[in-house]
């Protein structure tokens, strides 16, 4: 179970990096951005590709994340100057990434089992430090379980992900975020104080989907492989993770806003895996959990709120009839 949760919550902050991705589109720019579900798989099969060909693991992310850059800008550009429905926009250049993704990796799969990524070089440099034996040997002495082998891996990510928080937090409090924050608020007020909204869009799906793509590579080190359909219904889980950070934790400033993204990535996680816990629940049910996620994040906050106006206009009903009593 503790195994269980761990392997969770190490996910869960590696998908946080898409939810913020996620978050920059549907929240801040007010843009249904399916593209994701394609950037996504561009940013693992870059990274796989090029891993595959020698190329630096940290060096082979960054280009995925570039990759994923691209295939946002490309779909801000059919938005903004086609003058094609943003939704649309984003299914046509998911539509087409998936080609484009079987073409950068030849094949529907890749294995980097046998490669040098990421994880498996941080794992190498905490057993290099002895770190790794000695916190083990001090918890074996006071019979507590011994550290998961990748609990090095969790902690570099957690502060990757903090890094990236942080990044997009500045950016948002910056004139080009604060103009992106009036761009998804009100389109035609920010034109009329004479705002390029065309390149604020296209620059802010870029950014997003750079996110998303930097994920997706990290996603395919952690797991060895890169396949052409794992990115399929990951913008579900990325709404999932952003609701459910809000729903939880509020969105009263951008930092408690993005903070909160990447806590309910966690807990997406985290409740996934307690769900496939369940005897008669199954690995393919996964979909199936994620939406009732959704709906669960969406309808109780409002179920909630309508409580606390009932409870409300009550007393103040029973306030107003006290105050009749007093006066006869």
């Amino acid at each position: 179970m503790l195994l269980s949760l761990f392997n969770a919550v190490e996910l869960g902050i590696i998908y946080a990096i898409m939810a913020l991705g996620v978050y920059l589109s549907f929240r801040i720019l007010d843009f249904p951005d399916l593209t994701v579900d394609g950037s996504f798989v561009t940013g693992a099969a870059v990274a796989a590709i090029l891993i595959m060909n020698g190329v630096s693991p940290i060096t082979a992310s960054f280009l995925a994340a570039l990759a994923g850059f691209l295939a946002g800008c490309v779909t801000g550009i059919l938005h903004t100057k086609g003058k094609i429905n943003a939704l649309l926009a984003g299914i046509l250049m998911m539509i087409a990434l998936y080609s484009i993704n079987l073409r950068i990796m030849g094949q529907p799969t890749l294995s980097l089992l046998n490669e040098s990524t990421i994880f498996k070089q941080l794992e190498s440099i905490w057993e290099a430090t002895g770190i790794d034996a000695a916190l083990n040997g001090m918890l074996t002495f006071f019979g507590a379980d011994r550290l998961p082998p990748t609990w090095s891996v969790v902690i570099v990510m957690i502060l990757v992900t903090l890094a990236i928080k942080l990044l997009t937090d500045y950016l948002l409090k910056t004139e080009v975020g604060l103009a992106l924050r009036a761009t998804g608020d009100n389109q035609v007020m920010i034109r009329s104080l004479s705002a390029n909204t065309d390149f604020l869009i296209i620059v802010g799906i870029g950014f997003s989907n750079a996110l998303v793509a930097f994920s997706g590579g990290l996603i395919a080190q952690h797991g060895g492989f890169a396949d052409v359909n794992m990115g399929i219904g990951m913008i579900i889980i990325g709404l999932a993770s952003v609701i459910i950070g809000e729903a939880l934790f509020g969105v009263k400033t951008i930092a408690i806003a993005t903070l909160a993204v990447v806590g309910g990535a966690i807990i997406y996680r985290i409740v996934v895996a307690m769900a496939l816990r369940v005897e008669f629940l199954e690995t393919g049910d996964m979909k199936m959990i994620t939406a009732l996620l959704v709906i669960i994040a969406l309808v109780a906050p409002k179920l909630l709120q309508a409580r606390k106006e009932k409870k409300r206009r009550l007393e103040k009903r029973a306030r107003l009839n006290q105050e009749k009593v007093g006066e006869v």
